[in-house]
């Protein structure tokens, strides 16, 4: 059985041995979910001081390079595109003059302009970007389910939540494309918030008794299931039913409790708030993660969709791009604001860019060679990683990879990706084979 030593040793990846232990997760592949479940309870402690959280920002489509953190003012028209640049408050910076509100503040933000990988095809694409790796399945995996688990739930099954009656990984509004658990079991895919936060009636489902079911009511039947399950325990040699009962404890607690109804309370915001984000389904999603993460919840993701312009995708850029921009920048602010810039991490991408060249409908096509990713916060050191050459095809310097970021995630929340799970056939897998870090940025 493992023990917390004072043992200054690290993994691979710069993990301190001593932080590992102390979170409960070495050798975490060979406990059962009871044995996970009581570590983590025991270093409940250890997370409220370190209590680190991740944004993850789904843009849903692939947005283009060229209209967001990497303009090619100088490259013939049918690659720059006909949006101009504007200036950041980092000298010799420039963004895509759709990025105005984001550059004003790009002296706390990261922007990784060399992502790349392999793939033109938006499903094995967010798999990867949302797993470390590409999903397989007949097609080349488009369509099928998810073979690997997503981040989010890698972090709810080995950190949990950093406050108890609160959800440790919520979709906001929806969960991502892969963004689910896999073989790691249904019980660590996403709390869904299902509505918009936008929307003036806005109410997350499921966080209150049913109509009908008065508190007794439901105390009997929390106390009968109690009774079924004590009967079962008898003939339970491997301690299943325990696991089973800390889950439906947990979901008791998120019915009955006011914390998890208080962090989605969005009303409870200040209207000025509300309106520096944007009143709309970006600008509001994005104050409702930082809600979240504020209030205890260790992994949010945002859904933003419609990125997918194979078609006058200036126009679709008009509608779309400064919502995204606005939202972002107020994200990014808030967080350094309440000083909470170290403690969570921002991270905004998506499967892949878009094509170098407009194509014959005044769009971008997909593009894996190159895509630029934004980071915030986490205590990483702001400015620009990376180069694509100068037309916007290939990276040109500091190549990463999707799963580069992935790593970036995991290091923050002091999870070792090399902890390994059994996959649906037995086979133990690592959480990421791709584990290196994004050195630039500290």
């Amino acid at each position: 059985m493992s023990t917390s030593t004072s043992e200054k040793s690290t993994f691979c990846n710069g993990i301190a041995r001593r932080s590992f232990l102390k979170a409960g997760f070495l050798g975490l592949g060979g406990l059962s979910l009871p044995e996970v479940l009581r570590l983590r309870a025991a270093s409940a402690n250890d997370a409220a001081a370190d209590a680190k959280a991740v944004i993850f920002v789904e843009l849903a489509g692939g947005p283009s390079q060229f209209e967001t953190y990497d303009p090619k003012p100088q490259a013939p028209v049918e690659y720059r595109g006909e949006f101009g640049v504007v200036a950041t408050n980092t000298p010799g910076v420039m963004f895509s003059e759709l990025m105005v509100q984001q550059a004003k503040v790009m002296d706390k933000l990261s922007i990784v302009r060399s992502v790349h990988h392999q793939s033109n095809s938006h499903d094995p694409s967010s798999h990867l970007s949302q797993t470390g790796y590409y999903k397989r399945g007949p097609k080349g995996g488009r369509s099928s389910a998810d073979t690997m688990p997503c981040f989010g739930s890698v972090i709810a099954k080995v950190r949990g939540s950093n406050v108890s009656g609160l959800p440790a990984y919520v979709s906001v509004p929806n969960t991502m494309r892969n963004g689910y658990a896999a073989y790691l079991g249904k019980s660590y895919n996403p709390f869904e918030t299902v509505a918009d936060p936008g929307k003036p009636n806005f109410k997350v489902p499921n966080l209150s008794l049913g109509s009908g079911l008065t508190d007794a009511r439901f105390d009997h039947r929390r106390g009968l299931l109690s009774t079924l399950d004590s009967q079962r325990r008898l003939l339970d040699l491997e301690g299943s039913s325990t696991a089973v009962d800390q889950f439906r404890e947990q979901s008791f607690e998120l019915v009955t409790g006011t914390r998890a109804r208080a962090a989605f309370d969005i009303q409870a915001e200040a209207d000025t708030l509300r309106d520096s984000y944007g009143r709309n389904s970006t600008g509001q999603c994005l104050l409702m993660a930082r809600r979240l993460v504020e209030a205890g919840v260790t992994c949010v993701t945002v859904r933003v969709t419609g990125w997918d312009d194979h078609t006058k995708l200036a126009r679709g850029l008009r509608q779309r791009g400064p919502a995204y921009d606005r939202g972002m920048a107020a994200l990014v602010g808030d967080l350094y604001e309440r000083g909470l810039n170290d403690q969570v991490l921002v991270v905004a991408m998506g499967e892949f860019g878009r094509t170098p060249r407009y194509n014959g409908n005044a769009g971008r096509d997909h593009w894996g060679a190159v895509m630029s990713v934004l980071l915030a916060g986490g205590g990483l050191q702001p400015g620009i990683v990376g180069a694509s050459n100068s037309r916007g095809e290939v990276p040109a310097a500091a190549a990463y990879r999707p799963e580069n970021v992935l790593a970036m995630i995991y290091r923050h929340l002091g999870i070792d990706p090399h902890l390994t799970f059994n996959d649906f056939a037995g086979r133990p897998r690592f959480v990421l084979e791709e584990c290196g870090l994004i050195t630039e940025l500290g």
